[in-house]
């Protein structure tokens, strides 16, 4: 028997809130249980991600409706509550009186029997209304925007000090946008156009990007891993700015690369493809399982030049000497959260302690490259002390460093004033997950 697409939203949601567990991840495992259709599978999708995507909103709206403060209410009603009024507000194709039955019944079906009465008393009280409440702007700016966006007073008050309320609101604003589905090709084995039109055969609609070669942005592509050109290893999912990030890099056909924090290795693949599968690259990780991910995907997709080793790139000492190292740092996915809406909920980001281990990886990165050579310091965040500030104590402590200029390829735009060799990339600017890129190169 199939499961509903709203007990399918629950399970789901249940998952992400008590094991903090990541949301695609989470909500692939329940659709694959649920035997659903399709058609359910993308309602289940949608409230899903919708729940997520708004928290913040709908738990206020719940609290100045409720005569409990939110600490009071059990985790399982909680969730039911957020699901009942996102389907009130936002779901416009369900009738008010379904999102409140439905949810009511939900609670019965959960073990939640004793909490209906309460559930059905929000519901019915924001239904009467169809008012969605929200904190006075001229109060506090900073609760207003968290609210309105469902992002946390902490990382509104960094963005408005770091980029100014313009930059902020454009950030915030993409937060609910679903990002494209950036790939790379592998030209090693087909070019731009011969992918694009194996792929429009199959029914996927596949664009060159405006502004970075060889990425193709898809939509109607079905399961990724099930598309013929998928298994033939002729692209690999990946963020445009991770790909131009490669490109900035710029790996020459037959060079030695170090990639300090490879794993699941897009970064890796894009590189050797940009080598023309030509020289080696040594692919670091401090997990084995993860260093699978980077053997299966270069199997998949052809590539005979990529090492892997486990190990703690903070504190690796190889004996490795290589004319391209890429530091990709750990970091607080600020950059991210239209792909992982979870990430802003997080009880710590690792603001405080990340911006000193992305420093000592990038240190240590420094003393694998050749004289000559290339360092490129990456991080998909926002937050200046990760990024930078980083780069700006990198310089000032590294005599034999000097900062290379970025030849942006046209397309691409700066959001704010920074180092001709920084980049700081802003989903509403460009189009790409938020992202900050540096280059240096060894004297």
């Amino acid at each position: 028997m199939s499961v509903s697409a709203r007990q399918t939203a629950f399970s789901a949601l249940m998952r992400v809130e008590t094991a903090q567990s990541y949301s695609n991840i989470t909500l692939d495992s329940e659709l694959e249980k649920s035997g659903s259709s399709p058609r359910d599978r993308s309602f289940a999708a949608k409230l899903f991600y919708g729940v997520l995507e708004n928290r913040l909103l709908l738990d206020y709206n719940v609290a100045v409706r409720s005569d409990r403060s939110l600490k009071e209410i059990d985790t399982g009603v909680m969730v039911l509550l957020r699901l009942g009024l996102y389907q009130l507000f936002f779901a416009d194709s369900v009738p008010a009186r379904a999102a409140v039955n439905e949810t009511v019944a939900l609670c019965r079906s959960n073990g939640l029997g004793n909490a209906s009465g309460f559930v059905n008393g929000i519901l019915r009280s924001a239904a009467n209304d169809m008012q969605l409440r929200l904190p006075d702007p001229k109060k506090s700016r900073t609760k207003y925007l968290s609210i309105k966006y469902s992002c946390p007073e902490k990382i509104v008050s960094l963005w408005r000090k770091s980029y100014g309320d313009e930059i902020t609101l454009g950030v915030l604003s993409s937060l609910a946008e679903r990002p494209p589905l950036c790939v790379r090709v592998n030209t090693l084995k087909i070019t731009a156009e011969g992918l694009r039109v194996s792929l429009e055969q199959s029914g996927v609609i596949a664009e060159p990007h405006k502004a970075v070669k060889d990425c193709l942005m898809l939509s109607g592509t079905g399961a990724i891993e099930a598309l013929p050109q998928f298994r033939e290893g002729l692209f690999h999912v990946q963020d445009s700015a991770s790909q131009l990030c490669c490109a900035l890099l710029d790996p020459q056909e037959g060079d030695s690369l170090l990639d300090m924090c490879s794993a699941p290795g897009g970064k890796s693949f894009t590189c050797a493809e940009l080598m023309k599968g030509k020289g080696n690259i040594t692919a670091l990780d401090l997990y084995s399982a993860r260093l699978g991910l980077v053997k299966n995907g270069a199997e998949r997709l052809g590539i005979d030049i990529i090492s892997t080793r486990a190990c703690d790139a903070s504190g690796f000492d190889g004996a490795v000497r290589a004319d391209r190292v890429l530091c990709d740092v750990p970091c607080s996915g600020l950059g991210i959260i239209r792909r992982k809406p979870e990430l802003r909920y997080k009880s710590d980001l690792g603001l405080e302690g990340l911006p000193e281990l992305q420093y000592k990886i990038l240190c240590n990165a420094s003393r694998f490259v050749k004289s000559g050579g290339r360092l490129l310091y990456s991080t998909c965040t926002l937050n200046p002390d990760e990024n930078e500030k980083n780069a700006e104590r990198f310089l000032g402590e590294h005599e034999d460093y000097i900062p290379v200029p970025l030849t942006l390829p046209e397309g691409i735009e700066r959001g704010k004033d920074e180092r001709e060799n920084m980049l700081t990339l802003f989903p509403h600017i460009n189009g790409t997950d938020g992202f900050f890129i540096s280059l240096f190169q060894r004297k």
